[in-house]
């Protein structure tokens, strides 16, 4: 590992974030400096190496031949840095960090948390409710749980539960609809972040073409279906969303029609390290209460 001593760490780290991220700029924001210190630990780099890693062209930095191997390499010893430091942090074996959406922690997970202390009581969870998607890898975060198309760079995902949407109302919405075309005559309260429209449902109900009249718009799914239970209109939810509301009769999914979107719920947790014992525990629990969740609303 001599020849480690020929060229600064800095400026391995610059190219590599170049090269992963695409631009100067990106690389700056994650490593916290400039634009100009970037270049610069770059170009350092590529004298200590003896070759140019990119071309420099009005549309930014292109990975040259020979510097696709080289940067390939450096992403993998990178990232084995990253898990080394990550696993050295980790020191207590009792703690378990998960990062979550909030809307899936206050209307899903957190109704459960006892089962899971009855089960491990040697295991403390310390719960991150987050929209930002975390590296376990970069973090003190054991394992996330996020809904995508599972398609993270420089992470591990594995699929939890396909996402099935369907509409939910009041008992007493529901007690006017026959038909599936009945709910166009209802309001519809919309998640103005949602990764699907109600096209997706309308579709599987055998009614494309068809639009549902916006009522109120949120930017919380959260705030939507409690707008959904105070009678508002009808929600186009999802299988964690609304099972607690489901449970309980606060709301009912009128017609039994599911659609796939074509994300899902997905485990992230860092590549290249073995698995916890304690991570292997909350995702053995996690998949058995998900089955018992989805298996009551059938």
């Amino acid at each position: 590992m001599r020849n480690l001593n020929s060229v600064h760490l800095n400026g391995l780290r610059a190219v590599e974030a170049v090269g992963r991220l695409g631009s100067l700029q990106a690389a700056a924001d994650e490593l916290g400096v400039t634009v100009g210190a970037v270049s610069q630990q770059v170009i350092k780099a590529e004298a200590q190496l003896g070759r140019p890693l990119f071309e420099r062209t009005p549309k930014g930095m292109t990975v040259t031949a020979s510097g696709v191997t080289v940067l390939a390499r450096l992403g993998e010893g990178f990232r084995a840095l990253s898990a080394a430091i990550s696993l050295a942090q980790h020191k207590d074996e009792n703690i378990l960090t998960i990062s979550v959406a909030p809307v899936f922690a206050a209307r899903w997970l957190v109704y459960r948390l006892d089962r899971f202390a009855s089960r491990h009581p040697d295991i403390r969870l310390r719960i991150d409710a987050t929209t930002h998607l975390i590296n376990p890898a970069t973090s003190d975060v054991d394992i996330a749980i996020r809904v995508g198309s599972g398609q993270w760079p420089d992470v591990r995902s594995e699929l939890l539960l396909a996402q099935e949407v369907f509409p939910v109302v009041t008992p007493r919405i529901a007690a006017t609809l026959k038909e599936p075309a009945d709910l166009l005559k209802v309001p519809a309260v919309i998640d103005g972040h949602a990764m699907f429209g109600w096209e997706v449902w309308l579709r599987e109900a055998g009614l494309s073409g068809h639009r549902m009249e916006e009522r109120h718009i949120f930017n919380d799914a959260s705030l939507c279906l409690d707008a959904a239970m105070a009678g508002q209109g009808a929600m186009l939810a999802w299988q964690t969303l609304a099972a607690y509301a489901l449970e309980q009769k606060c709301l009912v999914d009128p017609f039994g029609i599911r659609a796939r979107t074509g994300f899902g719920h997905y485990f992230v947790t860092a590549e290249g390290i073995r698995e916890p014992r304690k991570v292997t525990a909350f995702k053995t629990w996690i998949r058995e209460e998900m089955e018992e969740s989805i298996r009551l609303f059938r």
